[in-house]
């Protein structure tokens, strides 16, 4: 429980691989006390700037890439799109789950043609949405972890491996669907980075956040930003152990 996923939410590939070639170093000599992969996530900023090419280098280093493109479309569209991915190596892809049941039906059926055989992961509530939004904003009735939970339990009717939520729901979901059903939380924020939450609304720190069981934290600009990027991410997985 508790893998760590670094996003690399930049455009610059140049900037992108300086920061991996760092953790490809610590894994090598880290590996048999952590047994951990080290995963780095893809969104759409460094996808749309970079390019599939981009994926297959990741691969190559050694990379467990999650790629964080959010498809939210048509069915057929989203089918299609799946299908095209199959091309680039990635081992965890995300769709919207308000995208609906045959929407996420006809990703799964296209994700088993990948293969990585990666699995597929829906986003319930963005971590930037708060209760207010979502009543207000978005016009979505009932609290906001019922809205997550029936997100969630709609993806996993549809054969997707798991969700996309904030730590804040991650109990609750395992209790519903089950233990394997797997949880991958942004939102997560080191004691010494409290006061810069960002766009984050629905957080918790990584000790906090492994307590309720998730399976992936995915943590962003504390580690990319920091003076000592490959240090921060040890720190982190050594508080993690306390």
């Amino acid at each position: 429980m508790g893998n760590l996923i670094i996003a690399l939410d930049m455009s610059d590939k140049k900037q992108a691989f300086s920061l991996i070639d760092l953790f490809k170093n610590f894994k090598s000599h880290d590996r048999a006390s952590h047994k951990k992969e080290v995963w780095f996530k893809v969104g759409m900023e460094l996808f749309y700037s970079s390019g599939g090419e981009l994926l297959h280098e990741l691969h190559e280093k050694g990379c467990k890439i999650f790629l964080d493109l959010k498809l939210h479309d048509i069915p057929q569209t989203v089918y299609k799109t799946m299908k095209t991915l199959a091309q680039f190596p990635f081992h965890m892809v995300n769709v919207h789950a308000l995208g609906g049941h045959e929407m996420m039906k006809r990703a799964t059926e296209a994700i088993k043609e990948h293969p990585l055989s990666p699995n597929l992961i829906a986003v319930t509530q963005l971590t930037s949405t708060n209760q207010s939004q979502m009543t207000h904003e978005l016009h979505i009735k009932g609290n906001l972890i019922d809205s997550v939970l029936h997100l969630a339990k709609l993806a996993q009717s549809t054969g997707c491996h798991g969700v996309v939520c904030s730590p804040h729901e991650v109990k609750e979901i395992k209790t519903k669907l089950g233990k394997q059903f797997i949880t991958v939380c942004p939102g997560i924020r080191p004691l010494s980075h409290q006061e810069t939450r960002d766009d984050q609304k629905r957080f918790m720190t990584p000790q906090e956040a492994k307590t309720q069981g998730t399976n992936f934290m995915v943590i962003g600009r504390p580690i990319t930003q920091s003076s000592d990027p490959l240090k921060t991410y040890q720190e982190i997985l050594l508080s993690m152990e306390d």
